[in-house]
């Protein structure tokens, strides 16, 4: 009864902080709590006062058996719940079931509690309307992951950086922001080539969420863990929504061919709603730039850049900017990254082209919605969502109030 208890009284405060909670939890607590408490510890106590390790190896062995144990129920395929965060009247109002419901006997009608938890669960996040298009540049340090949600799709446009043997972008925060954005499948995940800083996460989102595709322009491992791999080659095009999105690079590589750098074998997406488009320029150089410009200068104007390898000098040619012309330009670099992204003489390019600025060293996580209309409402999450924690870190190409 006191488990059951535990786990409801915790339940909406794990499912708004991290929108999952274990179900298999009282199950694994009836068994591992008798154990342990009632052989675990008392061979353990017994052991050190007992000659011998023989009574201590008895209590390893039964822990290691427990453990076992406990591993292989966390692999039950309704093991977790797992949802979308919900908005935090509904937690409030499950918080106050819960108290309702925990009343001692004697007090009426308990059970009424148990309905406060419905809004929690049923009240879902609304969906984008046909034709639109919402851009989420994630702030996960130095490295780029940008996700791209239509009505009824989901594109994730790389996958971050790694940051130990166990943590990475993917696991820390691109499955994370899906999780709570109730998105349960990606629809495409794009790896725009093989630098640690675009792959390091894809391996952690491909085993914590369905990918139905993966483009990629390099082989890995983690490859047979989508629904369909194939090679990101410019001339593939798709239609979600009410939204185009097409490949503009790179070309079908010749066997035997000219060997190129990695940064310029970088897969190049448009996505273009009615007369707005996205450009997103992963790590390409100077070379592809060039490549572009002369081959595919009718696909380059756009009004939002990703700009090209963080705002390294290698890349943001004077005659790429001009011919994509973006009134927005959007920045993934880590603050204070070692590397200097994004420039200052590149910086003062983008200026030049009278381009706004944007930064997730400086912004956090940049939104980006674009309507039906073509009307773009950009939001920075350091100007929306001010934590008390927070550096006062302002970006100078931008007021501090809200833009859109």
């Amino acid at each position: 009864r006191v488990q059951w208890a535990v786990t409801a009284g915790l339940m909406p405060v794990l499912i708004a902080l991290f929108q999952q909670v274990s179900l298999i939890s009282p199950l694994a607590n009836a068994i591992a709590i008798p154990v342990v408490s009632l052989a675990v510890v008392p061979l353990t106590l017994a052991g050190v006062i007992l000659p011998g390790n023989l009574v201590l190896k008895c209590a390893h062995e039964l822990m290691a058996a427990v453990g076992w144990l406990l591993q292989w129920m966390s692999g039950f395929p309704v093991a977790v719940w797992q949802q979308h965060a919900p908005p935090l009247w509904s937690v409030i109002v499950a918080l106050a079931g819960i108290i309702w419901l925990l009343l001692p006997r004697g007090f009426p009608a308990r059970w009424i509690g148990g309905f406060a938890f419905l809004p929690m669960f049923v009240i879902v996040p609304a969906a984008l309307p046909e034709g639109s298009l919402r851009l989420t540049l994630l702030d996960i340090g130095q490295g780029l992951a940008a996700v791209v949600q239509t009505r009824s799709h989901v594109l994730l446009f790389d996958a971050g950086t790694t940051y130990g043997p166990q943590a990475d972008s993917g696991n820390r925060v691109i499955v994370p922001f899906l999780r709570a954005g109730g998105v349960r499948a990606v629809d495409t995940l794009i790896v725009s080539h093989a630098d640690k800083d675009h792959a390091g996460g894809a391996g952690s989102v491909l085993q914590a969420v369905p990918v139905h595709r993966l483009l990629q322009t390099h082989e890995e491992s983690y490859a047979h863990a989508a629904a369909m791999t194939a090679p990101c080659v410019a001339g593939d095009r798709w239609h979600w929504d009410g939204v185009d999105f097409e490949i503009l690079h790179p070309l079908p590589r010749r066997a035997g061919g000219e060997k190129t750098r990695s940064n310029d074998l970088s897969c190049v997406l448009r996505a273009r709603i009615q007369n707005t488009a996205i450009l997103f320029a992963a790590d390409i150089e100077r070379k592809t730039e060039r490549d572009l410009v002369h081959r595919a200068a009718e696909m380059l104007p756009a009004r939002i850049l990703l700009a090209p390898h963080h705002g390294s000098r290698t890349s943001s040619s004077a005659e790429f900017l001009a011919m994509v012309a973006p009134e927005y330009s959007l920045f993934a670099t880590g603050y204070r990254n070692r590397f200097g992204h994004p420039k200052d003489d590149v910086l003062e390019r983008y200026r030049g082209a009278g381009s706004r600025i944007y930064r997730t060293d400086l912004d956090g996580a940049i939104s980006v919605g674009i309507g039906s209309d073509g009307n773009i409402e950009m939001r920075r999450h350091r100007a929306s969502v001010r934590r008390y924690w927070h550096a006062p870190l302002e970006n100078p190409d931008l007021p501090d109030e809200e833009e859109s």
